[in-house]
């Protein structure tokens, strides 16, 4: 029998009666001949109040005790989806992220999945039942709880769906799929139909929060295609999926994201501090982009280490920040109030042309500009917080909009 794996996240299983909306979506889809896995996430704002209450015990709890609360949420939404489903006449039966074989590393909070053993899960729909598992979570190899971090859920949904040969991934949220900017921002904010893998995932890490960047690389590599849809608007959709070189040529979208640190360090061995500074990162399992080590080759000046990291990511960031300035001095900088603006699209990082109109428009418009750095799909700008939304308007309307009528 075919195979769906559907992903439902927490603005969509709010409240009660959303759950027994989305268990009738279920019914309609499994009566239509399919065998049906969901993955849902915890309900609406419950994450951030788990989070507010271990850190009202502590500043900076252990990680694995951390992830331990954390995982409750998912737990609740899928027993409760499970009821509404069993209300309806279809057996179904929940499964947290260890019983469905969802192996990560030991990472806590950000943790990786490494291998999906899907025996359980696949039993069950063997049974005619409707699986329902619990997202964001899963187990290490050490046999501890772990977490996948922001938008994990979206990891385990399509893990899961490449691991039991799904005909596809569904993911439902509040919006009817991936837009040229944030519509909530942008009023003009144009709907993509389909996009590539690669655009997606430069998306993801720019600051996109339709799909989870490491989702999107577990579908490329399975070629599984991922739709991305409303849960309670139906019609419109993104289909994420290899597309034909060109087909994303030029920017498509302006994706950007608050809250970002830049952290510079100036010394003689840049190598070796730099070591040392991501082995106080990786501690705290914070992320580092936009990673540049520089060391002169003919003069003795003080070669440089620069990379951002991203606040959301920043679990216990003040003691962090201690740790970097006892440990460096003077020889480190940490700028706060920044943010990143990123223009996505095939061949970014081969258009000088695009980069220097771009920093005329910004400058123009009174907004000063303090990193640039470019890959092949996305170019980066970093700029204060506050120029951030100003800046996403004017490059939507310079690239997006004004080149859509051109063209």
């Amino acid at each position: 029998m075919r195979c769906i794996v559907q992903k439902y996240g927490g603005s969509s299983v709010a409240d009660t009666e959303k759950l027994k909306k989305i268990a009738s979506i279920i019914y309609g889809v499994k009566s239509a001949g399919y065998d049906v896995a969901v993955v849902v996430s915890a309900m609406s704002k419950t994450t951030n109040n788990l989070i507010d209450l271990a850190r009202n015990i502590s500043p900076d709890p252990p990680k694995r005790e951390l992830d331990m609360l954390l995982s409750t949420g998912e737990r609740t939404t899928m027993s409760l989806l499970c009821m509404a489903l069993n209300a309806l006449g279809i057996e179904a039966i929940s499964l947290t992220g260890s019983q469905s074989g969802i192996i990560t590393n030991d990472r806590h909070n950000n943790a990786r999945v490494i291998e999906v053993r899907p025996f359980r899960v696949l039993d069950e729909l063997e049974k005619g039942k409707v699986v329902v598992v619990g997202g964001f979570q899963g187990v290490s190899y050490k046999r501890d709880i772990t977490t996948l971090g922001r938008g994990g859920s979206d990891t385990t949904a399509v893990a899961l769906a490449a691991a039991i040969n799904a005909e596809r991934c569904e993911i439902y949220s509040d919006v009817d799929g991936v837009y040229s900017a944030d519509p909530s921002a942008v009023k003009d904010a144009r709907h993509l139909p389909e996009i590539s893998y690669q655009m997606m995932q430069e998306m993801s890490l720019a600051g996109a929060k339709v799909l989870n960047a490491q989702a999107v690389q577990f579908a490329k590599e399975a070629q599984i295609a991922i739709y991305a849809r409303s849960t309670f608007s139906p019609g419109r959709e993104t289909i994420v999926r290899t597309l034909a070189p060109g087909l994303t040529k030029g920017i498509k979208a302006v994706v950007s994201e608050n809250d970002v640190f830049r952290i510079k360090l100036f010394e003689e061995d840049p190598l070796t501090s730099f070591r040392k500074i991501s082995e106080i990162l990786e501690e705290k399992n914070i992320l580092i982009k936009e990673l540049s080590i520089s060391k002169d080759s003919v003069q003795h000046y003080p070669a440089s280490v620069s990379f951002v990291i991203s606040c959301s990511n920043a679990y216990g960031w003040e003691n962090v920040k201690d740790l970097l300035n006892k440990s460096f001095g003077e020889k480190i900088s940490i700028e706060e109030g920044l943010g990143a603006l990123s223009l996505i699209g095939e061949g970014m990082g081969n258009d000088v042309s695009v980069v220097n109109e771009t920093i005329k428009i910004l400058e123009s418009s009174g907004i000063e500009i303090f990193g640039v750095t470019t890959t092949s799909f996305r170019i980066s700008f970093l700029l204060k917080n506050e120029d951030i939304k100003k800046g996403v308007l004017i490059c939507h309307k310079k690239w997006i909009e004004e080149t859509s009528v051109a063209t």
